[in-house]
């Protein structure tokens, strides 16, 4: 197997290869304006020059967008920018016969999507005009779990747990709840007509770049294309409900912008349209519970986001559901200005759990690993269950299967607990234990669907050996052992952004069994449903938004993005009993009357003093902040750079004093020396504090010593076309070798048997790689019909990291 000449940014001698064998010859018509082979465009993404299948790309303009040329004071209008675009489209035509131009951009991002075959990509770069090419990379509204349908008299209380959490009914009370704010909501599309969301929606309601019109609405039952939608809905509900329940900013109005369609899918060139069509119809503030696998702050998406920001545009982000591991944000939570959320879980109790069987026996691992509220999982004692093992818990193991008022006995392994809980729960059970497949601890999984015990391998299988002699019966005896504070959730995405190397999330907010409004698609049409994700706690944070716009209508984006992060709440960590760490909780918990109220804002929020790569002696990097005074006397501000134990490894030093004039701004200056003998290769968190005397506001900074410890390779993916295989992976800093194996699997990814190797590729350049393959292993083709895993082992600087992706031979 040979690696594809098709690289993620191309060098000039394996373009001009690619050019040669698709393109300036065979397909191009004479007279297309093309650049020089050392001007050619930059490409992202991963494409297969040797395919003819048609592939969606988005196209950047060396054309300035309207917000760009803005920004750097340079000429430049739609008439303008529409000519420069329309002759890149005529020489794509004219070099590319089957080329179909979709979307067009301008206000935020300065191009067009196209289709086209991928072995004409080539000769889109060449064209004269053409900045850099971006796949079209897959968005979804994700969630964590299934959503747990409420009635209205069950949804008050929840409700208004987190919106005054985070201190917005002290905000309503001071007259401040979004009135006169406009909060796009770009998703799956918004039930404008549900009761508690049709006061927000003027008659223009937004857009559907899914179905090309002004009906925002969500996908309904019966859509041919795939299932119905309520995301937008419970987003929007967060920001802006005012009815049965009240949301952050309940007097703000909404746009809806459907870019995700049926089954809450949907691609980049509809995410950046409808970024776009927020900014030019006026938003204050956008909203984007969206994203995708991907770490790497310089997509469409992210770029789009981060001139919507220059426009004056609040943009708030999910940070993704892929936590708890370091380096699993993506995009668009990537992007360099946008507001990237994590998601919190609000002060819950904690219960122990002892378990018995009909017999006597007792099973001494046991303990509470989640539930969905403390009166189900109180539920549970008193009482005699029957109990009955459903293996793995995936959806298969419950077929044919009645669980009604029973306890489902699960093995851990192949699901995630909460799809294990989902699916006990939709077969009947009124509750579940999971024990263990391996030696060690389970995680706490708060919000879980159903009442979970968890308990040790050992434990398991004595529980099963009572059911084999016919003893089917368990009890349980649960009681209250403490209260734990605010605390992240385990699947909120962490940090850092690769390449730029910033802390993310930027806050926190909570995102754990969120309750808000969706569309329920039956006859009811209007409902409520608790969800959980990061995409539950971003819009909590685009309401404070608009809540902290009407107080402070003179505030710039920076001033909002500074005063939440300035003022966010320290989340400590019940298991350490220490701080988490920034880029799990990034400055920490929005809390809304202090964000409104600061008088000092220290930007932007958080700070990276980038990579420090000398192995020997002492390096010195030079770095500055911002101090906005806001109050009416002028202050004299402290500096401490604290990097704890690194202290004598990392100096910063700063000012002693600054003296800052009532309402004004002054910038101070840093100077970083890093000692890397004292150090070793990674990254170290630390925070600048400001102080006036009487208040400090902490600001997160992370510093990188040498090659950071970014997973080598993610992203995998197998892709069939007859006989031919691609595989193709993102290798962010590039890999000296690649090791590309399979194992059978079953239909549920979980590997049996490790069938043999592939290949060993050497030198893999960074970026999106493809790599051929004929589908067999020692000269045998695998047998079509079954399910197969794929992994990719990657080695980069003395780290290796390993990522699969499990297939369906056809």
């Amino acid at each position: 197997m040979k690696k594809n000449t098709k690289r993620s940014v191309l060098s000039t001698s394996a373009l001009l290869l690619a050019l040669s064998a698709f393109g300036m010859g065979a397909g191009a018509n004479a007279g297309v304006n093309v650049k020089n082979a050392d001007e050619l465009a930059l490409l992202k993404g991963d494409f297969n020059f040797q395919s003819g299948k048609e592939a969606t790309v988005i196209v950047e303009l060396d054309a300035p967008s309207l917000a760009e040329a803005k920004l750097k004071g340079l000429a430049q209008s739609k008439g303008k920018l529409k000519l420069e675009r329309d002759e890149v489209k005529v020489a794509l035509k004219k070099a590319v016969s089957k080329a179909d131009v979709n979307q067009e951009y301008d206000s935020v991002f300065s191009g067009f999507s196209v289709a086209l075959p991928e072995s004409a990509i080539p000769e889109l770069l060449a064209i004269e005009g053409v900045k850099a090419v971006y796949p079209n990379v897959t968005y979804t509204a994700s969630v964590v779990g299934e959503a747990t349908d409420l009635s209205s008299d069950e949804i008050s209380t929840e409700m208004f747990d987190s919106a005054p959490f985070i201190g917005s009914d002290e905000a309503w009370a001071d007259g401040f709840t979004g009135e006169g704010i406009t909060v796009a909501v770009i998703d799956t599309g918004v039930d404008y007509t549900h009761p508690d969301l049709a006061h927000a929606f003027g008659d223009y309601k937004g857009y559907d770049f899914v179905d090309n019109d002004e009906d925002p609405q969500e996908t309904s039952n019966g859509d041919p294309r795939g299932e119905s939608t309520i995301h937008g809905s419970h987003v929007a509900g967060t920001v802006a409900a005012n009815g049965a329940i009240k949301g952050v900013a309940p007097d703000a109005e909404l746009l809806a912008y459907r870019v995700l369609g049926p089954g809450g899918s949907g691609s980049t060139e509809n995410v950046v349209a409808g970024i776009e069509k927020a900014v030019e119809d006026g938003a204050d503030v956008m909203n984007l519970s969206l994203g995708n696998s991907l770490n790497d702050p310089d997509w469409a998406t992210s770029i789009a986001l981060d001139w919507a920001m220059s426009e004056g545009v609040v943009a708030v982000t999910s940070n993704g559901n892929s936590g708890p591991n370091n380096w699993t944000v993506g995009s668009p939570g990537t992007s360099r200005e946008a507001i990237s959320v994590g998601a919190t879980q609000l002060p819950y109790n904690v219960y122990t759990a002892a378990v018995e069987t009909s017999e006597g026996v007792s099973y001494p691992s046991a303990n509470v690993m989640g539930f969905p509220s403390d009166e189900e999982l109180l539920a549970l004692n008193g009482q005699d269950f029957e109990f009955e093992y459903v293996g793995l818990g995936g959806p298969e193991d419950f077929e044919g299967k009645d669980l009604t008022g029973k306890i489902a006995v699960i093995q851990r392994g192949n699901f995630p607990f909460v799809d294990k809980a989902d699916n006990a729960k939709a077969a009947g059970a009124v509750g579940a234990i999971i024990f263990n497949n391996v030696p060690g601890v389970q995680p706490d999984i708060p919000g879980i669907s159903l009442p979970t015990i968890k308990m040790s391998n050992e434990d398991g299988l004595k529980l099963l050996a009572e059911l084999e002699a016919e003893n089917n019966t368990v009890s349980f005896n649960v009681a209250f052992d403490r209260e734990v504070g605010e605390t992240m959730a385990g699947f909120s995405s962490r940090g850092p952004v690769i390449d730029t190397w910033m802390v993310k999330p930027d806050v926190s907010a909570p995102g754990v069994n969120i309750v808000s409004t969706i569309p329920t698609h039956d006859e009811n049409v209007h409902g409520y449903a608790a969800l959980q994700g990061t995409s539950m706690a971003s819009p909590h944070v685009a309401g404070a938004a608009a809540l902290i716009l009407q107080a402070n209508p003179d505030w710039s984006i920076d001033d909002v993005k500074a005063s939440l992060m300035n003022t966010a709440q320290d989340l400590i960590d019940p298991a350490t009993g220490k701080s988490y760490p920034h880029n799990s909780q990034g400055a920490g918990s929005i809390r809304v009357p202090a964000a409104i109220e600061t008088d000092i804002l220290v930007g932007n929020g958080s700070h990276s003093f980038g990579v420090f790569d000398k192995t020997k002696g002492k390096q010195v990097e030079k770095n500055h902040f911002e101090v906005k005074n806001l109050s009416d006397e002028r202050k004299t501000y402290s500096f401490d750079v604290d990097f704890g134990a690194n202290n004598s490894a990392i100096k910063v030093s700063t000012s002693k004093n600054t003296s800052v004039h009532a309402g004004a701004t002054q910038k101070v200056n840093m100077n970083v020396q890093v000692d890397a003998s004292k150090l070793a290769p990674g990254y170290y968190e630390g925070s600048i504090k400001v102080s006036d005397g009487e208040k400090t506001v902490d600001v997160p900074t992370i510093l990188f010593i040498q090659e950071p410890d970014y997973p080598r390779v993610s992203s995998l993916g197998v892709e069939q076309n007859g006989d031919a295989f691609t595989i193709s992976g993102y290798f962010p800093g590039g890999a000296e070798t690649v090791e590309l194996f399979v194992y059978s699997s079953n239909a549920a990814g979980a590997p049996v048997t490790y069938l043999g190797d592939i290949s060993v590729v050497e030198d893999v350049e960074s970026g999106f790689q493809s790599f051929a393959w004929d589908g067999t292993i020692n000269g045998e083709k695998l047998e079509a019909g079954k399910y197969y895993n794929v992994y990719a082992y990657a080695t980069y600087k003395n780290k290796s990291d390993l990522s699969g992706v499990n297939f369906l031979m056809e």
